[in-house]
């Protein structure tokens, strides 16, 4: 079993907004790498401002050709001058930093000019580690000196949210933070296995904006 299965295609309408699976990127040894919208996911999507990803226009068409190229676009260059210290924080294999599908599931093809953001469904393999976000933190308005880096946090699973049958609470001690991203969750619930949670970093401005928390089994 491999780590990474699918990658979903995720946008959502801005900060603070619910997170909705619009695509998903699949792989295999006889297909190749391709891309197709989730339907039910885009009509929802389409709701709330939602067209498409550029360079996939037609939400109905199976995408086969420059799939990772495209998608790949969003990774950071090799030229940048801060490349080791992003390598360092998503936690980067760095024997697979040139393959790009591994590169777009490990640091979520984030982009501050956009809504997308790429997650995996991963597998519960050996030394899986990875870093997810904790969510709903705007609307928590938890202050600013409650979590620090280094933080050790624990979870609960969730298997009845009302948005995702996967969900996964977290938390400081006894303080409720947010929950796992959407996607990212799912492998809380394939393993029987404890996850170990530490805070990977921390962006706040009196209260707590973004939380990133290092996954490891």
């Amino acid at each position: 079993m491999k780590a990474i299965g699918n990658i979903h295609l995720i946008w959502r309408p801005g900060k603070g907004s619910r997170r909705i699976s619009v695509g998903t990127i699949k792989k295999s040894t006889s297909e190749g790498i391709r891309f197709q919208y989730n339907q039910e996911g885009v009509e929802e999507a389409k709701k709330l401002g939602f067209v498409h990803y550029e360079g996939f226009p037609d939400i109905n068409k199976v995408y086969t050709e420059n799939v990772i190229e495209i998608f790949g676009q969003r990774l950071m260059r090799s030229e940048r001058p801060d490349l080791k210290d992003f390598y360092d924080f998503w936690n980067i294999d760095l024997q697979k930093k040139e393959d790009k599908y591994y590169m777009l599931a490990f640091t979520q093809g984030l982009l501050p000019t956009d809504n997308f953001e790429f997650l995996a469904n991963f597998n519960p393999v050996n030394d899986l580690s990875f870093i997810t976000e904790i969510t709903n933190l705007l609307e928590s308005q938890i202050p600013s000196e409650s979590v620090s880096v280094g933080d050790v946090l624990r979870y609960e699973l969730e298997p009845n949210n009302l948005y995702d049958k996967k969900a996964v609470k977290i938390f400081k001690g006894e303080l409720y933070l947010g929950r796992i991203k959407l996607i990212h969750c799912k492998v809380f619930h394939k393993t029987n296995k404890q996850f170990d949670l530490i805070v990977q970093g921390v962006e706040k401005n009196g209260v707590l904006k973004r939380v990133f928390v290092k996954a490891s089994l």
